[in-house]
């Protein structure tokens, strides 16, 4: 077949390559490593017009080249062998040669670089087959055809190659992850394993140690029913031979009776047998007399054993007695020491306290003379000696101040402003002087009523807590319009000399933000949900209760208070009813005075809870000493004292006792022991959980 570039002609064939290229060190595509030139081939153009093939063998020069014939063709196998004949004969073409040398001198740079890829030593074989198809324009479609499936089916390869590579890395991790579980799972089975032929050598040896105990009585099971058989075999000999031995002797008496008989029958009565008879009775009946004799003077003071075991056992019970009467006389000497040693610090305490009342009486200030308060007040003297009696000296200031203040109050015909500036409260901002309206205790208690009511309500509505100061002044514009301020200033300070109608004065504390509302709902209307719960386990509807009825009504609203404060609580209602009365009156109990005074029972309830919050506080100060308190320090003593406290709770009452939010607490500075107690005094703290009796 006619093809271009015969080998076969003498023409020189130039081959152009370039300078040889030096490797990225960058690390880049390898695709970009190498840029060549594409060399010039020249070729004779007589010998590429023949267009004849080389036929030099490509084993010419010591190489096998494998091809793929079609089967059965004799014309191939002749040439073949022609082939391989004239193989020494034939030298390979200059341009096969140059071709080889250009792929020699292009893997030999290669091998001397440092790092070498299958890519870059792909690049110079791409190189000559590129070389290749240019200059046989013959077959060039076709071996561009094969060069790109070729590189097609690289490229999917890489492909596929690069997205297997994190299936490999997560195939390696998990591989090694799989390899660490195995290895935990053989050494834990490692140790079970070895703990467990532990304890099967450990039964082993308790099997074979049973097992030799089992030998051993079985042994000892067999030779004891050997010596039984004997013994029972001799002892049914013995009994054979005695049961005969018996029978013989009867039969020989028997037999020595009828004779005797007989020969009595025969001879009668022998005087000499009878002599002798008499004769042997009287030896017997000395003998008789000299043991009884002996038996006297040897147990003439021996007691019979019944009368010696009667009195050994009165020994014994009055030695018992008298180890008791030991031990009680031990402790009575005991408890007499202890007696004298406590009196000794009695005595020492009576002498120091005598010490300190003569240094008091020395160094006292003298008690005031209240009656001198009714020359102040000649018309009052009736009231002012009802009010005096029997209260403290504390409380007799509160009842001069309030008596003062109200006859102030009633003089005083305007109140000056306070300004609208932020620091005023909200129902007292207003320039200039308000007129006094000189409401009467009733007026005022009256009109509390009804904005702590209305206020309720709307707060139950809205679901959150408003302040009474602007709900107050609002609830005045809403009912008095202009006149609002005039009865926002007059309630303000009539209810700020009401120092001894303590839910009064606590409305004013509660408006200048010296207490929480919580507290004042908690202590002056706490027992609203009391009166709830009665009426609710009234079934009758008549408005009474029996005593335990209304017992456990006290013990299910008031859980943490004590079985003393519970039957103090009963004794009080008791104590209310009229003559004749089985049942309880709840209803007369929580009544109120047109000023607000309570009654007994909720006086005592409040001096109850009142009585709850400073035990609480005093444990707390107690558990805190003297130093300025951290926060942490301060919630460690409320989990101490409290340990049922929840969290929001907790939370709520560090905020209340710095005065900062929540988040701020962790950045709170110590705050001093005082002020801290200050604080809390204005918050519904109490303990949550069950007291210690209950």
């Amino acid at each position: 077949m006619p093809l271009r570039g015969d080998s076969s002609c003498d023409a020189p064939c130039r081959l152009q390559f370039p300078a040889l290229p030096t490797a990225r060190s960058d690390g880049g595509d390898t695709t970009n490593v190498y840029s060549f030139v594409q060399p010039k081939i020249n070729i004779n153009p007589i010998n590429s017009a023949i267009g004849y093939l080389s036929t030099w063998p490509a084993y010419g020069a010591g190489q096998t080249s494998i091809q793929k014939h079609k089967p059965c063709a004799e014309s191939d196998i002749r040439t073949t062998r022609l082939r391989k004949q004239n193989a020494s004969a034939v030298s390979k073409p200059r341009y096969l040669e140059k071709l080889e040398s250009y792929l020699r001198i292009e893997l030999q740079s290669l091998d001397s670089a440092k790092v070498i890829s299958q890519e870059l030593r792909l690049q110079p074989y791409r190189d000559v087959f590129d070389y290749f198809m240019e200059d046989f324009k013959t077959y060039k479609p076709l071996l561009c055809a094969i060069k790109n499936e070729y590189e097609v089916t690289l490229a999917h390869q890489r492909e596929e190659i690069r997205s297997l590579e994190p299936l490999k890395a997560m195939l390696v991790s998990v591989s090694e992850r799989c390899d660490k579980k195995i290895q935990e799972i053989y050494e834990n089975e490692g140790h079970e394993v070895k703990s467990l032929k532990i304890e099967k050598d450990n039964l082993l040896k308790l099997i074979n140690k049973l097992k030799e105990e089992k030998i051993s009585l079985q042994v000892q099971v067999a030779k004891l029913q050997e010596e039984m058989e004997k013994l029972y075999l001799m002892y049914r000999n013995e009994s054979d031979a005695r049961k005969l031995l018996i029978a013989d002797i009867n039969e020989l008496k028997h037999q020595e009776d009828l004779r005797l008989a007989q020969d009595h029958k025969e001879q009668g009565e022998d005087p000499v047998t009878l002599a002798v008879a008499l004769r042997v009775a009287r030896n017997d009946l000395t003998r008789t007399q000299v043991l009884l004799n002996t038996m006297k003077a040897d147990y003439g003071d021996v007691v019979p054993r019944r009368d010696f075991e009667n009195q050994e056992k009165n020994l014994a019970a009055s030695v018992k007695k008298i180890e008791l009467l030991q031990k009680d006389f031990s402790q009575l000497q005991l408890e007499h020491k202890s007696l004298l040693e406590l009196n000794q610090q009695v005595v020492q305490q009576r002498d120091s306290l005598c010490n300190e009342v003569e240094d008091l009486e020395t160094s006292r200030t003298s008690r005031p003379v209240w009656e001198k308060c009714v020359d102040i007040f000649p018309e009052d003297s009736q009231r002012w000696s009802e009010l005096c009696e029997g209260k403290s000296t504390d409380q007799l200031v509160d009842i001069l101040l309030t008596e003062l203040g109200t006859r102030v109050l009633k003089e005083k015909d305007f109140f000056p402003g306070m300004g609208i500036g932020d620091d005023v409260p909200i129902h007292l901002r207003h320039e200039g002087q308000v007129k006094n309206l000189r409401l009467s205790l009733k007026e005022v208690y009256g009109m509390i009523k009804e904005i702590w009511k209305d206020k309720c309500a709307i707060d139950q509505q809205k679901g959150k807590q408003s302040s009474l100061s602007e709900f107050m002044i609002n609830y005045l514009q809403k009912k008095f319009g202009d006149a609002s301020i005039e009865w926002s200033y007059s309630m303000h300070n009539t209810c700020r000399i009401q120092l001894i109608n303590k839910q009064i004065h606590s409305v004013y504390r509660v408006l200048v933000g010296q207490m929480d509302e919580d507290l004042y709902c908690a202590l002056f209307h706490g027992h609203e949900h009391l009166l709830t719960e009665l009426t609710n386990a009234d079934s009758s509807t008549i408005g009474s209760l029996t005593r335990e009825q209304f017992r456990l009504q006290l013990r299910r609203v008031f859980p943490s208070k004590s079985s003393d404060e519970i039957q103090e609580l009963l004794d009080t209602a008791v104590s209310q009813l009229k003559p004749g009365d089985e049942n309880i009156h709840y209803k007369s109990l929580f009544s109120e005075d047109e000023e607000g005074n309570p009654s007994r029972f909720i006086l005592l309830i409040q001096n109850q809870f009142s009585a709850e919050r400073k035990k609480y506080l005093k444990e707390l100060r107690n558990k805190l000493g003297n130093n300025p308190v951290k926060p942490e320090e301060l919630k460690a003593a409320i989990v101490a004292v409290d340990p049922a406290i929840d969290e929001e709770t907790l939370g709520r009452y560090l905020s209340r006792a710095f005065q900062v939010s929540k988040d701020q607490l962790e950045v709170t500075k110590p705050l001093l022991l005082k002020q801290l107690f200050q604080n809390l005094g204005a918050v519904n703290v109490r303990k949550t959980g069950a007291t210690a009796q209950e």
